[in-house]
């Protein structure tokens, strides 16, 4: 393998729309640890609303899931649900979370609310 002198440089990140995207091909090709990356680039950005920053969340809490780092997945889709409480498939990602954390008793009442809210863990 060839190292070249520009290999370990930082991206430079610019547009909050371009790392969305990227992030939405990276978790596609299963590449959740890239997607989390941009992910948590975006919220790390100043804005002055929040519009649209549920889907961001939600997706950076499925990279988190997939990644195995399930307590970030668990805190992530705390978060989506605080702000979206209808959010049926964070419900559902939260309950599978706990249920890979061994936490099945705890994981009822997420499951339920997804259930209610027609989302099922298919």
């Amino acid at each position: 393998m060839t190292n070249y002198p520009w290999s370990d440089l930082t991206p430079v990140r610019t547009d909050a729309r371009v790392e969305y995207k990227g992030a939405l091909r990276d978790f596609e090709r299963r590449r959740y640890v890239d997607a989390a990356e941009r992910l948590e680039w975006i919220l790390g950005q100043p804005v002055d609303h929040r519009h649209g920053l549920g889907d961001v969340r939600e997706l950076l809490a499925r990279a988190y899931y997939h990644s195995a780092r399930l307590d970030l997945a668990e805190s992530t889709a705390r978060a989506v649900m605080s702000d979206q409480p209808t959010n049926g498939y964070a419900a559902m990602l939260l309950a599978r979370t706990l249920q890979r954390q061994g936490r099945a008793e705890e994981a009822k009442a997420p499951a339920a609310l997804a259930a209610a809210l027609g989302v099922t863990a298919d």
